[in-house]
């Protein structure tokens, strides 16, 4: 790419990153449903938890917004932000042997302190700092429910990694004895409706920053420019 394709490229990301600070519309969800004998088409050659996983998704919340071939996504479904049910399924131990086939995803601003805190407990628990989300990716969608759970009382100091790895462990087989487990029925918390971006600080060097303005001046107002090489 020339320098000055990189530069109008830079300059399209300046232009739409104060659009979207200014007048918003970074994330947009998809209205309409997809038709379940389509998903169903979908998912019939998919392995058995991640059918599963698809199947009993659909029963508590209808038919996904999307749908291809290798995930179901549904959006702002329950107390969910964005909901995934994938094809491929990720291998995991803690607390049992399963894979990970259902992601379930919440506004939540995490601090970058306690992101190594939150990896120790427990690697399918993942943040993005940048987007203000966090997300739990499980077998079930109870598991999730748990994690996120746990996740908020460890950033909020209630709890410690290991007191949490062990609450996890003692919730999930009383909730698949049918005892009660509310950790595992209900987020506990208050989450937020909008997310919270973390734009981080600009550090580009100004000379640079005065030929992307530039660019984006070009781009945005192309008649002027043409307009004052006329004269």
């Amino acid at each position: 790419m020339e320098q000055e394709e990189k530069l109008k490229t830079a300059g399209i990301a300046m232009g739409s990153d104060w659009k979207v600070q200014t007048v918003g519309g970074a994330e947009e969800t998809t209205d309409t449903v997809v038709d379940r004998d389509k998903v169903q088409a979908i998912i019939n050659d998919w392995n058995a938890m991640s059918k599963k996983s698809a199947n009993l998704t659909m029963e508590q919340y209808g038919p996904p917004n999307e749908a291809i071939s290798s995930r179901l996504i549904w959006y702002n479904n329950g107390p969910w932000k964005r909901t995934i049910v994938y094809r491929d399924e990720i291998p995991h131990d803690f607390p049992q042997p399963h894979t990970d086939v259902i992601e379930n995803y919440i506004n939540y601003s995490v601090p970058p302190e306690m992101f190594s805190e939150l990896a120790k407990f427990d690697g399918s628990v993942i943040v993005e700092r940048t987007r203000g989300e966090v997300s739990s990716r499980c077998d079930m969608e109870a598991a999730n429910i748990l994690a996120l759970n746990l996740m908020n009382d460890i950033v909020t100091g209630k709890l410690t990694v290991e007191k949490a790895r062990d609450t996890y462990c003692e919730v999930t087989s009383a909730f698949m004895l049918n005892r009660p487990a509310p950790y595992a029925e209900k987020l506990q918390f208050d989450v937020p409706k909008r997310a919270e971006y973390d734009t981080d600080i600009i550090m580009i060097a100004d000379e640079m920053a005065e030929e992307i303005i530039e660019n984006v001046k070009d781009a945005v107002n192309p008649d002027n420019n043409q307009n004052t090489n006329y004269h």
